[in-house]
């Protein structure tokens, strides 16, 4: 408001007109996520996109534009519609909505003309063609930090290696050079950071893909053959993908389990090279067994809860604790081996302090407490059992 009282007391009105016209356009552009593109007629000339635009529309009028107009001439067997000015029509384009408005004014060099376009405005990341946002990968994730066993992360490093080291074998065979991996387990036990380990390792750029974004089969092949190279694919808690919902009701999903199955191991699965593809679920026995068999996910690694050997590592990461001789190892491993605590939960407490032995009194103080809750748990559900047994054989003999 301060600008625009200076620039009226400083600038002439027909010079200001036109700046600020100008300004606005300019800063709009710069700041506005969508990009305006302008078809004109083109005078006495027609335009071959404005007519192949305006034929276009036609067949997208909809219940909701309001106004139309209609007409037919003595050639003509059947009635046209066409738009009328300031009227919009959405469309729908690779997976983005883009709108068209009709423009109609009077020309300003003859009155008696009209001067018509269309406004066609869609999202800038649409004109990019850009699938996928980057951000730089800094995550310091690798396999001799990772809470993992020993034979467990042999196995895993030696399958990649023998990935990407077989490029005329896969060709040879005639198999698209790739891999598949599911990576299942429950809620902190290293899943994402096991992917980023495998990222480091081979040095691989990570595409991290929502399903739950995706619209249809067509938009997820669109989001495969945007992918480059030596990349890995993610795609987390697969199990919980499946289903769409608007306003309380579930609606028809367009992706359908088919075309994640082609999106796999289907034809455009084979347009590039050195690609692994993984997914993540905290519940495999939800998954469609489709999903499951070899060419689709190749390796499937089990990532379960906390293990003596896997508190060693996480010991040695956080606490310079690199051998078992402090006086709380041996009870804190006899601890693990008999309750389910996750590598998250355990690197928690050893967060917590600085001090080796208050942190590992805490690590002890979670797993007593778990441990109790189990026998507690255990004990309700055979209290339980019981009582149902009892009501059972009352039943029998009444």
């Amino acid at each position: 408001m301060l600008i625009r009282s200076v620039a009226h007391s400083l600038i002439p009105h027909e010079v200001l007109r036109p700046v600020l016209s100008f300004a606005s356009r300019f800063l709009s552009s710069r700041f506005s996520n969508t990009l305006t593109l302008v078809v004109e007629e083109n005078g006495f000339i027609r335009d071959e996109l404005y007519d192949a635009a305006e034929i276009y529309l036609r067949t997208k009028i909809g219940p909701a534009v309001g106004r139309l107009r209609i007409r037919k001439t003595h050639k003509q067997k059947e009635f046209t519609l066409s738009l009328l000015n300031d009227e919009e029509i959405v469309d729908r384009y690779d997976g983005f909505d883009v709108r068209w408005k009709y423009i109609c004014v009077r020309s300003s060099n003859c009155p008696t003309r009209e001067e018509k376009s269309f406004q066609l405005t869609f999202p800038k990341k649409l004109k990019q063609g850009a699938y996928w946002g980057s951000v730089i990968l800094q995550h310091p994730a690798s396999f001799d930090t990772l809470a993992l066993d020993s034979d467990l992360k042999r196995m895993i490093i030696g399958d990649l290696e023998k990935f990407v080291e077989r490029k005329e074998f896969y060709k040879k065979v005639g198999r698209a050079w790739k891999r598949g991996y599911l990576l299942y387990g429950p809620p902190g036990t290293g899943k994402s950071t096991l992917i980023a380990a495998m990222a480091n390792y081979l040095k691989f750029d990570i595409y991290d893909l929502e399903l739950s974004s995706v619209y249809s089969n067509s938009d997820l092949k669109r989001v495969l053959l945007s992918t480059s190279n030596r990349s890995i694919l993610v795609i987390e808690d697969i199990d919980c993908s499946s289903s769409k919902y608007y306003q309380g009701q579930e609606l028809e999903p367009r992706l359908t389990l088919s075309g994640i199955l082609n999106f796999i191991d289907g034809l455009w699965s084979s347009c590039g090279d050195e690609r692994i593809i993984v997914f993540t679920t905290n519940h495999k026995e939800r998954l469609d067994p489709a999903l499951l068999r070899p060419g689709r996910m190749d390796v499937h690694i089990n990532l379960s809860y906390c293990t003596p050997e896997a508190f060693a590592i996480l010991a040695s990461n956080y606490l310079n604790v690199d051998d078992g001789s402090h006086r709380l190892y041996g009870e804190i491993e006899e601890l693990i081996r008999s309750v389910d605590v996750t590598p998250a939960e355990v690197t928690e407490e050893l967060i917590k302090n600085e001090d080796v032995d208050l942190a590992f009194e805490g690590v002890i103080d979670l797993l007593r407490k778990r441990k109790t809750g189990a026998v507690v748990e255990e004990e309700e559900s055979v209290q339980r059992l019981n009582g149902e047994s009892s009501f059972d054989n009352k039943d029998v003999v009444n």
